[in-house]
């Protein structure tokens, strides 16, 4: 089941998108803190925004940027403001669709299975991990916090991605290896080591020091 994110702040047309998205199956959250409308998006992890241009505090295109900045999934604008400055300016800032209001709720349906197709063809979709204000952005292997931005090697996002899933506890080596061992490549106990290690030293170039932390005998873990 797709999970959609829609940013309105409109009520009736937000309550309106969303029993209609239900009816069609999809899981549908609305956005309420217009002041922090990245924090709300990393919390839900949607797998598309349906955005409006005109909103309090910042306009569409200032969010559109911003979860840009750590995702790459679907945006679709909705808005009243339809002229092709907009559109253009929609595009230029990593939309992937636009629809005028008022639009026929069939046919918003219609754009939002289209584009989640091209979106998601082979059936992976884009997965976030956050704590702390560190964004783990799983489908595009990179790493956020503080408005910096570090890309991961395949090794670096499975550590990351089990230990955030485990976020407070301790994961032991032997689970962590197993985790690598997905990549269908040899990982022995020295490799994981030199593995973390890089890590360490890539999370202190963006201020995360002591972001992991070594349990003797047992393992790792994100406090």
């Amino acid at each position: 089941m797709y999970r959609i994110f829609i940013v309105e702040d409109d009520e009736i047309i937000a309550g309106l998108l969303k029993r209609h998205l239900e009816s069609w199956g999809y899981e549908v959250d609305c956005a309420e803190d217009f002041g922090h409308v990245l924090t709300e998006f990393v919390k839900k992890d949607p797998q598309m925004v349906l955005l409006d241009l005109k909103l309090p505090f910042y306009n569409g295109f200032h969010w559109c940027e911003e979860i840009r900045r750590i995702s790459q999934v679907p945006i679709l604008f909705l808005s009243s403001a339809s002229d092709n400055m907009n559109m253009v300016m929609a595009m230029s800032r990593g939309a992937d669709d636009f629809v005028a209001k008022p639009f026929d709720p069939d046919v918003l349906v219609a754009k939002v299975q289209a584009l989640l197709r091209r979106s998601y063809a082979f059936g992976k979709a884009a997965g976030i991990l956050e704590r702390d204000g560190v964004i783990l952005n799983i489908a595009g292997s990179s790493l956020s916090f503080g408005g910096k931005v570090a890309d991961l090697t395949r090794n670096e996002l499975r550590i990351l991605q089990i230990l955030l899933e485990h976020g407070g506890k301790v994961v032991s080596r032997d689970a962590i290896m197993t985790k690598l061992w997905e990549n269908d490549s040899f990982v022995d106990d020295n490799t994981l080591t030199v593995n973390v290690t890089r890590l360490r030293k890539k999370l202190e170039g963006m201020g995360l020091e002591g972001f992991i932390v070594t349990k003797k005998g047992m393992g790792y873990m994100i406090p």
